[in-house]
């Protein structure tokens, strides 16, 4: 079912449901697989995401207010780490900037075990992903 975003609750009840990592792992492939496509005229550097070993791209649209919502879109040249973009959009797609900047992705990594079951660089790479968001949602609040 290409298009959806599957939303953060369901990620957390489903990975608590799975019992190992080599499933974990399909499943996180499987949510890249359900990622919305992405435009092929953001592929490009302005959109990259620097410090990802993979090539990442995100997308930003901000809506109006001094507090807007703001979606993202993402994609990867990697299966898993489409995977890893789309559990990101599952937390932050959709939101008010102030609450972006607020969230605690470290959190949710954990809480998922993303943090000991990937490689330092994917680690690195979704952690630069997420800098990028929550500075995408300071830039929003500021420039309001």
């Amino acid at each position: 079912m290409r298009g959806m975003v599957t939303s953060i609750e369901t990620i957390r009840d489903d990975f608590a449901f799975l019992d190992d990592w080599e499933e974990r792992y399909r499943y996180i492939i499987e949510l890249g697989n359900d990622l919305p496509e992405y435009p092929e005229w953001a592929r490009d550097e302005r959109h990259r995401v620097r410090g990802c070993v993979s090539q990442v791209w995100l997308l930003t649209q901000i809506g109006d207010g001094s507090d807007p919502a703001i979606t993202f879109k993402g994609d990867s040249d990697a299966h898993i780490v489409r995977g890893l973009v789309a559990i990101m959009l599952a937390l932050f797609s959709g939101r008010r900037a102030s609450e972006i900047v607020a969230i605690e992705a470290e959190d949710t990594m954990r809480e998922l075990g993303l943090d000991e079951h990937l490689t330092p660089q994917r680690a690195n790479g979704l952690r630069a992903m997420v800098r990028r968001m929550k500075d995408e949602a300071a830039g929003a609040m500021s420039a309001a």
